[in-house]
């Protein structure tokens, strides 16, 4: 019984040292029920999706200027 415990725990270490060294994004300060904490930041992402649609509407034409 104490090796499946012993196993578990060696599993538990080496996925979360594998999944911090492939750059996963692991939280393991619980649950949070706030729509910033999803890890997306709509403030900063916004200037950059308006500069998006800004340069998608500009003509082929002009843009080959």
């Amino acid at each position: 019984m104490w090796k499946l415990i012993v196993g578990f725990i060696a599993f538990a270490a080496l996925a979360l040292f594998i999944l911090t060294k492939s750059g996963g994004d692991i939280d393991l300060t619980g649950e949070k029920h706030d729509v910033a904490a999803g890890g997306h930041d709509t403030a900063a992402s916004a200037p950059a999706a308006s500069a998006a649609v800004e340069a998608a509407s500009v003509p082929a034409s002009a843009a080959s200027q």
